[in-house]
């Protein structure tokens, strides 16, 4: 078997994706999602000019020697906008292997180790009362584990709480909204969240919470240790990890749950914070760690220190990547939770997928390969349109390093 064709598809049903589609000569197709929010094109660019034409006439079921092939090769490594590429050509090699095996994914990754995979999803609002509803609404959609974002008093617009039109919208400007931000007056309102959250829906509901990176390790050690009693599932990206010895001081002030890692690209980026246990769930997602194959090796390094997985699944992650992630997720014995958002109505119109939500739960479904098929017309249909991720400020102006 050789590939024959390599397609890069960019398509914008409510937001950008990037899908690559590889074509054997025996007209097996596979599909890799190659979407980097809000540098979408910068992605294109490195699959249509330096990749694809590498491809063809290759084998597609070598997997691992394309993988070290197109990591090694290129001799400048890692890199969000490298790794992305990689991660589509890998998860389309998968999707091939499998339907030439007449397989689910997870099949060949050695079979299910659960019967079913559970996700979380997220609950936001500008106040408490508004938070409550939309905790209800997750609840009422069959979320079983719940993120909590809020509001902080005094600040307009806070990164992953909706504020109306705008907000729901802001993936779509042609340039960063910008936010406000104040740790401070952040550190001193979030406690009080979560005692009314556990107050109003008990001591079982799994809560997670997003610091989204801006706090300096003493901050993340205060907050971590202020959410104690309210029994967190995990505090998420509380402090910058590129610094991995900070997490040493976060690690040694709370017993609070720590989970990062959904900007890491590669295993280098964890080697501190697993070698020395400072984290307990890994975040990388499939889509922007290079695919299946290394985050399959992640994971297995993770378990030997007891570390289990949550693979990153925001709204930007295409229902390919989503779908990849499931069928690693239902295979891997340190299986932690898998981030779940869900998809507009549209966006899997573009993309039919096989895998399921039910009862807060995922199932990858029993279609050979991934489970995802494109349809390009359709997708044709809703071109590319520029967006941008947020910017934080700080209330003197200054650009928040988060």
């Amino acid at each position: 078997m050789k590939i024959v064709d390599a397609k890069v598809v960019v398509t914008s049903p409510g937001r950008n994706f990037v899908t690559l589609r590889i074509t054997t000569d025996e007209g097996i197709t596979g599909l890799g999602d190659a979407t980097l929010n809000g540098r979408e094109l910068a992605v294109v660019s490195y699959l249509v000019d330096h990749v694809v034409p590498l491809l063809i006439g290759r084998d597609p079921h070598r997997i691992e020697d394309t993988w070290q092939y197109l990591y090694r090769g290129a001799y400048w490594r890692r890199g969000p906008v490298t790794m992305a590429a990689i991660a589509a050509v890998d998860v389309a090699l998968w999707d091939i292997k499998a339907k030439a095996a007449g397989l689910p994914l997870y099949q060949l990754l050695g079979g299910a180790s659960r019967d079913r995979v559970r996700a979380y999803g997220h609950a936001s609002g500008r106040d408490v009362p508004e938070l409550f509803d939309s905790i209800r609404a997750r609840q009422a959609e069959g979320y079983q584990a719940i993120r909590v974002q809020t509001g902080v008093p005094g600040l307009a617009k806070v990164y992953g709480v909706h504020h109306g039109e705008e907000s729901a919208a802001a993936g779509r400007h042609p340039r960063p909204l910008v936010e406000d931000w104040d740790t401070a007056a952040y550190l001193r309102h979030i406690p009080g969240v979560f005692e009314a959250v556990r107050g109003e829906f008990g001591p079982e509901l799994p809560l997670l919470h997003d610091a989204h990176h801006r706090l300096t390790p003493v901050q993340a050690a205060r907050l971590g240790k202020a959410l104690e009693p309210y029994d967190l599932f995990w505090l998420e990206d509380c402090t910058p990890a590129e610094n991995q010895e900070g997490l040493r001081l976060v690690r040694r002030q709370t017993s609070t749950p720590l989970a990062i890692g959904e900007v890491f690209n590669s295993v280098f980026d964890y080697q501190t914070l697993v070698g020395e246990q400072l984290i307990d769930y890994v975040r990388s997602a499939v889509t922007h760690f290079g695919g299946v194959t290394p985050l399959r090796k992640l994971f297995d390094y993770a378990a030997q220190y007891q570390i289990k997985s949550a693979v990153h699944g925001p709204e930007d992650i295409s229902p390919v990547g989503m779908a990849a992630a499931i069928h690693l997720d239902l295979a891997i014995h340190n299986f932690g939770i898998q981030e779940y958002s869900g998809h507009t109505a549209l966006t899997d119109e573009v993309f039919r997928h096989a895998y399921t939500f039910t009862d807060g739960h995922l199932h990858p479904g029993e279609a050979p390969g991934i489970g995802v098929e494109l349809d390009e017309e359709l997708a044709a249909a809703h071109p590319y349109r520029p967006a941008y991720l947020p910017v934080n400020r700080l209330a003197d102006g200054t650009v928040h390093d988060w």
